[in-house]
């Protein structure tokens, strides 16, 4: 153990370097940092790679080890319970401090481009509920669809539950063994991290230019400063309140994770780092992890939902809308509900921006303002998504050893 915590202990280092490095080296010199984008893109590619069977395997494994259908059901409901509570307290948390911070309220929004925010397709509750079944689980896994391969992947091991032991058997073997060569290979990429980090922070600085980004300072600010609240003061008040466990060691143990996520601006793609350090460090069971880490990737999303709440209020302010407390109140229940069903890929919370400023009848076009920073804020809001996760994941896990 000793050992492990030293090798992350030294990566952590090394990665908060080469955010630093990549940063300055962005500045500098914007024109190489942007050439050299392919080493950071491999590096997401590679975590990438281990998604899908990982998740799949990972969540299969766990089903069995439940061992019954009413165990599932309990570990379920826990986990889907503790994920929409984080959601609600990320956007009750955004919210407030907008009303408090008022910012948006006297800037000017004309001469924008306004095709960008403009093509994104309108929402559908429809489509969207039947897009979390897999027609055809093999196309589902070629094109990484998260939600569907989580779904077959719950009935799968649903199923399994009901096969003689001497069925279950080989395949719980099969896809237990799956599981760990993933993780083994997550292990290879993430000695990559550093270099990977340095590459993509310094391609997103050249990219977007520093002047934007101190161009809608008081934006980042509330939003940044929301995401850190509800990291450091509401999620540790969770483990605290749920569990005996000492929150700042625990996310200190962890942090590996949250830094990936920061990196990559991607929750599918830090999952194997997730699933490996919460396990090796953070003293979580691997029947646990594997079934609320790769549904946490999915349906939690903490930072997203916060943000959101954050934008849209921005937008009604600068389109000289006062939003009504049951307008806000809309607002925050359609955030929490909506955030399930997004994927956990960087930026798809521009498609959820779109239904709650047409449901609040706001102008689309504003998102133009913002969306110059979408990307710099998204590794943000990432990062918080997958502490919710590890921190719900512990929650889990002590109500679990309790009962057992």
């Amino acid at each position: 153990m000793i050992k492990k915590v030293k090798k992350y202990a030294t990566t952590n280092t090394l990665v908060v370097l080469g955010i630093i490095l990549g940063a300055a080296f962005g500045i500098l010199f914007p024109e190489l940092a942007l050439k050299q984008k392919v080493i950071g893109v491999a590096f997401v590619y590679f975590l990438k790679m281990l998604v899908v069977p990982l998740v799949f395997a990972s969540i299969y494994v766990a089903i069995l080890g439940l061992g019954s259908i009413e165990h599932l059901k309990r570990m379920g409901l826990k986990t889907i319970g503790l994920y929409v509570l984080t959601t609600a307290l990320a956007v009750l948390a955004a919210i407030v401090a907008m009303n408090i911070f008022h910012i948006g309220e006297h800037v000017s929004a004309q001469g924008l481009e306004y095709a960008k925010a403009a093509t994104i397709a309108p929402f559908s509750l429809e489509k969207m509920l039947l897009s979390f079944i897999p027609t055809n689980i093999f196309h589902a896994l070629s094109e990484g669809k998260m939600m569907q391969i989580i779904i077959f992947a719950i009935m799968f091991g649903v199923a399994s539950l009901y096969l003689k032991p001497e069925q279950q058997a080989p395949l719980k073997s099969f896809f237990n063994s799956v599981s760990e060569a993933m993780l083994v290979m997550a292990e290879w990429i993430i000695r990559l991290t550093p270099l990977g980090v340095f590459s993509l922070i310094s391609y997103v600085i050249a990219e977007q230019g520093i002047e934007v980004v101190l161009g809608l300072y008081k934006y980042i600010f509330v939003v940044v400063g929301v995401i850190v609240f509800h990291g450091i003061i509401t999620l540790p008040a969770v483990l605290r309140l749920f569990t005996k466990v000492n929150p700042y060691k625990y996310l200190s143990d962890v942090r590996e994770a949250p830094i990936m996520a920061f990196s990559t601006a991607s929750s599918a793609a830090t999952l194997p780092v997730s699933m490996r350090v919460v396990e090796e460090i953070g003293g979580v069971n691997k029947k646990t992890a594997s079934f609320v880490l790769p549904l946490g990737a999915t349906v939690s999303m903490d930072g997203t939902a916060a943000y959101l709440s954050v934008a849209v209020l921005y937008i009604a302010n600068l389109a000289g809308v006062a939003l009504s407390f049951g307008d806000q109140l809309l607002l925050g229940i359609t955030v929490v509900a909506l955030s399930v069903g997004v994927a956990a890929l960087p930026s798809a919370s521009l498609v959820m921006m779109v239904v709650i400023l047409n449901q609040l009848g706001l102008p689309v076009e504003y998102m133009a303002l913002i969306v110059a920073v979408d990307r710099i804020l998204d590794m943000c809001r990432t990062s918080l998504n997958v502490t919710s996760d590890l921190i719900v994941t512990k929650v889990v896990d002590e109500f679990e050893k309790r009962l057992n």
